[in-house]
């Protein structure tokens, strides 16, 4: 499997999320990837979390589970979601 840039996941990120979680009035170029996903930043809560990881099972193969001590660092970001997805991705 070829390696996807960094910067390539989070574009394609980005419009998996705006796309996914029906975010109308945020463009690609609001995202910052270096900003908190949830709560301030881009303002998500824990059921856009739940629809994170079925879209992430749906399109990469990654399953992610609520208990999982590593979620706090995964959805961190946008870049921390981008290096999580880039590493364990199934397509």
């Amino acid at each position: 499997m070829a390696e996807i840039p960094l910067s390539e996941m989070i574009d394609e990120l980005k419009q998996l999320l705006i796309q996914g979680l029906h975010l109308e009035d945020v463009s690609p170029e609001d995202i910052d990837p270096e900003a908190p996903l949830f709560g301030e930043g881009l303002g998500l809560d824990s059921i856009d979390a739940l629809e994170i990881g079925v879209m992430l099972d749906r399109k990469y193969g990654i399953k992610l589970v609520s208990n999982d001590d590593r979620n706090a660092k995964i959805f961190a970001s946008l870049r921390s979601l981008a290096e999580f997805v880039a590493t364990n991705r199934n397509a």
